[in-house]
């Protein structure tokens, strides 16, 4: 008798599959029938476990994606430089398997342009990936003198950084460079906390 899959570990399976067929294909190419072939599943198994709706598929590969760009986020640095530089650099695609994830996300925030459940779910996530880069310069900050409109651009400025590396690695045929990645990373970091005087200065 084969081993019994965990409910869970078989729906990451299916979205697997999914993130898969998005990055070769595209979004519109997703059928139950292409995920029945990449998985080696019947139709009728990927229905047992996401219900005949399927949108429910799409929606939970869409939170297995964002998920996975959050847990790439943790840093166990202590000081808020390396925490920042952390944050930025992790999230960038510089591995085949973060590529192909990136796609996939990419294709996700096109849709969700005439998408509204889609749109919902990715902008809760860039809130929430908005709120942490602002707690992360703020500790960085809390020695400078930074008024909040400054911080607000500030946080757009990373924010934008962040999604032009995505934008980019989508676009070139390999995974960025780790490196270079996290030499801007560091560059830009220096910068912000550079362009900001003292809290007791004059």
């Amino acid at each position: 008798m084969p081993p019994k899959v965990a409910p869970e570990a078989r729906r990451e399976l299916i979205a697997d599959a999914v993130i898969d067929e998005i990055a070769e294909h595209g979004l519109r190419s997703v059928t139950l029938a292409r995920i029945a072939a990449r998985t080696g599943l019947a139709i009728g198994s990927i229905r047992h476990y996401f219900g005949d709706n399927f949108r429910e598929v799409m929606r939970f590969t869409l939170g297995v994606l964002v998920q996975r760009v959050v847990r790439r986020r943790g840093t166990r640095a202590t000081d808020p430089t390396s925490r920042l530089v952390d944050a930025i650099s992790l999230v960038a695609p510089t591995t085949d398997q973060e590529r192909r994830e990136n796609s996939a996300l990419i294709e996700y925030h096109v849709a969700a342009r005439t998408d509204p459940e889609f749109a919902s779910e990715i902008a809760k996530a860039s809130i929430q990936g908005a709120e942490a880069m602002r707690a992360l310069l703020c500790d960085l900050l809390a020695d400078k003198d930074v008024s909040e409109e400054a911080l607000r651009r500030e946080v757009l400025l990373l924010t934008t950084l962040i999604e032009g590396f995505s934008l980019s690695s989508s676009m070139l045929p390999a995974p960025l460079d780790e490196s270079g990645v996290r030499a801007v990373a560091e560059m830009t970091v220096r910068r912000v906390r550079d362009a900001y005087p003292p809290i007791d200065a004059g």
